[in-house]
């Protein structure tokens, strides 16, 4: 099942068009002119299965069989159709194959798509090539082609969408055979090398201004799920006005969590799928999986007592079924189902067929006119018993936001922040660190971003202006609000030129015990009221029984004046520390790295005289990696005392040279050796320069 929401327009030209003023404009003079009325409105679309107790589809019933509640509310069934994809016969292979329906970006509801589409099974392969490795590509193109070969039926109408570097549209809708197989076989598995890494951004400037570098909205996402995420969400968004069911083949080898995703943006492409009537199906093209104990060939030997108490296992076991997390979500969320550790890659598409070849079409105009943005329960039945239905459970109604007052306008914000449902109109990133203040007790800095081109300015004088609001808070492991967080950014600029080009970073602060929490925000731009939403989990470590207790490692280009008396770590000698949230750099830039170590061992003979401010020895640098490959390394650095006494802390603060890297992709792993205890750590972050 799934259901969605359509626009419905209907224009009636002339004054018979107008029905309700038909007797007021009865003597109006014919040369006056047409007249033209325009009223929209939006039909709730539900697409409900019917099976009898042998699973058998049912096919007989009628608009009178249905009952729909919304809400526990009746509703009245408005239109009503049967799509049926058995209805074309195999003797009209030729005909279906010379079809092919306009293009998914730009089709329009009209009459056309919707006789196009008619009893058509809708299916969207998507080729995810930043995932997977070119033997898996070469797996995907393969079992997409034995389907179009061997199981493709007359009803069936493919797309092809491929994402790499970008999202296109390799080919329409279309139920030929020989154009898609001629798609297929135009795969380039050097594409699965996934980003570009080639320099695309300015160079010029100095380090320790704003101007030197403009990063753009992809950059967000380089380092984790959310791009895909939302690529699936403009597929949904472009088929929304189609009202058949679609069904989305998603080809990966798994969806990692890095732990910077925006939770989100998770939601907001299950409920795109939701409101689109279309149903996830993820493939992960890795088939069947063997767990080695002491890993695999091609993996480094194992340390420690891990590989002989079982703990390795555990952690290969939980890899995989982690990487597998997201795509179960994604199916179950949206009617479709996960096809994972089979090799048997032709059941997709079989499962694909089975559940989209009978359904019903039911739309009705909600009772509830409230634009709320709120979740509402749909209840279907049928008149006879024994029947199973299945159908989705509700959706989420639209908000509106100009018509609403400053108390709807702010309790708009507070419902965002509580609601399950998140809002991703306003692009939002967030990063995030901790500093050690004192035992029990951290510093954690946060930054979150918007893109600047996505803030509508207003001209006022000679500024233009804009404003923002920020809501937010920290929640526990037991979901307890702890700390929240409320403030409006104005913005007052000479030309909005300047933040067009760059983006508007939001700066706070917690302070924390160490414990496991999740950090919600919401912004809104208050000309259009579009909402953003980000969400992630955020640990603070008790670093009491740590090896080596250190800070985050906090990664910058930009450094700005500050000389107000402060407890922020980032301040230090009248400059603070702006975090870079997209870790994408220019190369004519100088990267900064900051960092603490705390309670450094103190050298052996101090320790005997008892002088607890003697010397130290910390030893760090800083190894950039592409691939294995040991692109550059800095000089050692020696701090030989505490340098931050209320914190009890060596300080390290590293400036590199970016020129020295060639654009691309690092791997850059900071190096801490406590000398005198015999402790080291080695943090890695993912960056790239352009």
């Amino acid at each position: 099942m799934q259901m969605g929401i359509r626009p419905e327009s209907k224009v009636r030209r002339g004054i018979a068009g107008l029905l309700p003023l038909l007797m007021l404009c009865a003597y109006l003079p014919a040369q006056q002119g047409d007249y033209t009325f325009r009223a929209t409105t939006e039909v709730v679309l539900v697409n409900v299965t019917v099976r009898d107790r042998d699973g058998n589809l049912v096919r007989d019933l009628k608009p009178a069989d249905f009952t729909v509640l919304e809400d526990g509310k009746s509703q009245k069934v408005l239109s009503f159709d049967m799509e049926n994809t058995d209805a074309i016969p195999p003797a009209n292979v030729a005909q279906a194959a010379a079809e092919t329906a306009p293009a998914v970006a730009a089709v329009a509801p009209s009459t056309t798509s919707a006789q196009v589409f008619k009893d058509r099974r809708l299916i969207v392969l998507l080729f995810d090539l930043t995932s997977m490795e070119p033997e898996e590509v070469e797996r995907a193109v393969t079992a997409a082609q034995n389907y179009v070969d061997k199981q493709m039926l007359p009803a069936d109408m493919v797309s092809i969408v491929v994402l790499s570097s970008n999202l296109q549209v390799a080919q329409d809708f279309t139920a030929d055979k020989d154009q898609l197989k001629k798609v297929l076989q135009g795969f380039n598995t050097g594409e699965a090398a996934g980003y570009e890494a080639g320099s695309s951004g300015t160079t010029e400037g100095t380090a320790d201004t704003g101007g030197s570098f403009t990063s753009d909205d992809t950059e967000y996402n380089i380092f984790n799920t959310d791009r895909r995420l939302q690529a699936i969400r403009a597929v949904a968004q472009k088929l929304a006005h189609v009202q058949q069911k679609k069904s989305l083949i998603y080809f990966s080898n798994g969806m990692d969590r890095t732990g910077i995703e925006n939770q989100s943006e998770l939601r907001a492409a299950t409920n795109a799928a939701v409101r689109a009537n279309m149903a996830i199906y993820t493939m992960d093209i890795r088939g069947l999986q063997a767990v080695v104990p002491g890993g695999e060939a091609q993996s480094a030997s194992l340390r420690g007592t891990s590989a002989y108490s079982g703990a390795s296992m555990q952690s290969a076991f939980d890899s995989n079924f982690s990487s597998q997390e997201t795509l179960v979500t994604l199916a179950g969320d949206t009617g479709g189902r996960a096809f994972l550790d089979s090799n048997d890659f032709g059941k997709v598409f079989k499962g694909v067929q089975n559940d989209t070849s009978m359904y019903y079409m039911l739309g009705f105009h909600s009772s509830n006119p409230a634009r709320d943005g709120k979740y509402r329960r749909i209840t279907v039945s049928v008149n006879r018993p024994g029947l199973k239905l299945d159908y989705r459970r509700g959706y989420y109604a639209p908000a509106d936001y100009q018509h609403s007052t400053r108390d709807d306008r702010e309790r708009q914000l507070e419902e965002q922040l509580a609601s399950e449902l998140p809002a991703t109109d306003l692009p939002v990133y967030l990063s995030a660190g901790y500093f050690r203040l004192s035992e029990g007790k951290f510093y954690v800095p946060i930054s979150l971003v918007v893109p600047g081109s996505e803030i509508p300015f207003t001209r006022n004088s000679d500024q233009d202006k804009a404003t923002l609001d920020v809501i937010g808070e920290v929640q526990d492991e037991k979901k307890r609000p702890l700390q929240p967080l409320r403030d409006t950014v104005k913005l007052a600029i000479s030309t909005s030129n300047e933040v067009q080009r760059k983006n508007v970073q939001y700066n706070s602060n917690f302070i924390l015990p160490p414990g496991k929490y999740h950090f919600k925000f919401v912004l809104r731009e208050n000309q259009s009221g579009r909402m953003g939403s980000f969400e992630t989990d955020f640990t603070v470590p008790d670093l009491k029984a740590a090896p080596l207790k250190m800070s985050s490692v906090f990664l910058s280009s930009q450094l700005q004046p500050d000389n107000k008396r402060s407890d922020n770590p980032l301040v230090r000698d009248g400059s603070q520390l702006i975090p870079s949230v997209t870790h994408v750099f220019a190369s004519g830039q100088h990267l900064y790295l900051y960092y603490e170590v705390y309670d450094p061992a103190h050298a052996a003979a101090e320790k005997t005289s008892g002088n607890g401010n003697g010397n130290i020895r910390v030893l760090s640098n800083v190894a950039f990696f592409q691939g294995k490959v040991k692109a550059y390394e800095t000089p050692l650095v020696e701090v030989q005392e505490i340098n931050v006494q209320s914190r009890k802390a060596a300080l390290f603060q590293l400036d590199v040279p970016l020129a020295q890297l060639k654009p691309g992709f690092y791997t850059c792993q900071v190096n801490v050796i406590d000398d005198a205890a015999g402790k080291f750590t080695f943090p890695r972050l993912a960056l790239m320069v352009r």
